[in-house]
C-alpha cells in the first residue's frame, strides 16, 4: 500500500489542523485532499510554511477562544424555539436540521452549523438537548425546543 505525506493547509476532520503533518494513503492525497486544497506534498523546504502555517493558527485560536467564551456565555442553558408544521400526531414533516438551530441562536450568538451536535433526530414537539462545540476546548449545551407552527 501507497502512503504519502502531506502537509494540510486547512483543518480536515478525524485527520488534523493545518500545519500538521499526516501520512495518508496516496489515493486519498492524490484525488482528494491536494486537488481540494485541504494539503500540499510534504518536503523538506515545507518546514518554514509549516511553522509559519502553526504559528498563524495560534493567534487566531486566541482571538477565536475569547469569542467562544463570550458565545458559550450567550448560549450556554438557554432554550432556541423553532416553529415548525406538525401533523395531528405531533410529528413534524421531516425534522430541525443543524442549520435551521444555528439561524435560531443567530441572536444570541453567530454559530458553524457543522458543529452543531444533535444527540437525537428531531422530529417532533418537544425540548431537545443540542450542544455546540465553539471551540476545540469550549462546549456549549443548550435545548431545541419544537413548537407547531
Amino acid at each position: 500500500m501507497a502512503e504519502s505525506k502531506v502537509i494540510l493547509t486547512k483543518t480536515v476532520a478525524h485527520l488534523g489542523h493545518s500545519g500538521d503533518i499526516v501520512t495518508v494513503k496516496a489515493g486519498y492525497a492524490r484525488n482528494y485532499l491536494l486537488p481540494q486544497g485541504y494539503a500540499f506534498a510534504w518536503s523538506k523546504g515545507a518546514q518554514a510554511q509549516i511553522e509559519q502555517m502553526k504559528r498563524a493558527r495560534l493567534a487566531k485560536a486566541v482571538a477565536t477562544r475569547e469569542d467562544a467564551v463570550a458565545a458559550k456565555e450567550a448560549i450556554e442553558g438557554t432554550t432556541v424555539e423553532i416553529a415548525a408544521k406538525v401533523s395531528e400526531s405531533g410529528k413534524l414533516f421531516g425534522s430541525i436540521s443543524a442549520d435551521q438551530i444555528a439561524l435560531a441562536l443567530s441572536s444570541k450568538a453567530t454559530v458553524n452549523p457543522k458543529t452543531i451536535e444533535i444527540t437525537e433526530p428531531i422530529k417532533s414537539v418537544g425540548d431537545f438537548p443540542v450542544k455546540a462545540a465553539l471551540h476545540p476546548e469550549i462546549t456549549a449545551s443548550f435545548f431545541v425546543k419544537v413548537v407547531a407552527e
